[in-house]
């Protein structure tokens, strides 16, 4: 099956994730402390078995690496060449409190790199997709909108950059401040899950730096996005950010913004100050 071919299949995945999702919204539905304490719940489970599901039937030869099933030994995971990498819902804290940030991500990943990436909102049905090779876009209903990167805020407002509501940390503190003090005034906004990503990819914030702990699942899919739309997800060090197939599924820190922003060297010089 090609490329387009499985981006389309699993953007109808992503919408019946969802849709296993939503009975579960603000109706008080139990949560369980997973080992490493994180919460799950029913709905993150109902959406898993959809994705697997339909995932398999899409093409059982690409193996999936999913939050809900992630205890797969690194030396077979070494092995893979190609691998689905799975968020059956991302941002489970927003989702228990009711908010309506939370999303269902899918990525395809071939040698460590994203191939292309879905992340749906089960709440209002809006979708993004897609790939450093594919292009972006943000689709909502009918309406279907190719998506871009800006190089830089409109003339008189701030560089907008996402932080994150719920994790910070004492380096990502000092790197906001630094970039304060070489680019002007700042304007912080929040979002949940991997929205931050998609507000870069739809030319609405121009900078996330994530200097605290992801798990491989919660980025790669709105790295596709964002690579789509003319952005890049860089290592510390200003090297691409992929996923290996190492021990540890947690990330390391990473800094997204566009590929041709003019003060990318600037980021990169404040993250090692």
């Amino acid at each position: 099956m090609s490329v387009p071919q499985l981006l389309q299949g699993v953007i109808q995945l992503v919408h019946q994730a969802g849709d296993a999702i939503l009975p579960f919204w603000r109706a008080d539905v139990a949560v369980i402390a997973k080992a490493d304490d994180s919460p799950v719940t029913a709905a993150d489970l109902a959406a898993h078995h959809v994705l697997l599901d339909g995932l398999t039937a899409l093409d059982s030869s690409i193996p999936v690496l999913s939050e809900e099933d992630a205890n797969i030994a690194q030396d077979v995971r070494a092995g893979w060449s190609r691998w689905w990498l799975v968020d059956p819902l991302d941002g489970t804290k927003e989702f228990i409190c009711g908010s309506e940030e939370f999303t269902v991500n899918v990525a395809l990943i071939e040698h460590g790199r994203v191939v292309f990436g879905v992340v749906s909102m089960p709440t209002s049905g809006r979708c993004y997709y897609g790939g450093a090779d594919l292009g972006a876009w943000r689709a909502e209903g009918n309406k279907v909108e190719r998506i871009n990167v800006r190089t830089a805020p409109p003339v008189g407002e701030p560089l907008t950059v996402v932080a994150s509501r719920r994790h910070s940390s004492p380096a990502q503190e000092q790197l906001l401040a630094g970039l304060s003090e070489h680019l002007g005034d700042l304007k912080l906004t929040s979002a949940g899950s991997s929205l931050k990503f998609c507000l870069l990819a739809e030319g609405a914030a121009d900078c996330y730096p994530r200097l605290a702990p992801t798990s491989q699942w919660d980025t790669a899919a709105a790295q596709g996005v964002l690579e789509g739309a003319g952005g890049v997800v860089l290592q510390l060090d200003g090297q691409p950010f992929t996923y290996p197939a190492r021990a540890s599924l947690l990330n390391d820190s990473f800094l997204a913004l566009p590929e041709k922003a003019p003060w990318r060297e600037t980021l990169l010089e404040l993250v090692h100050k």
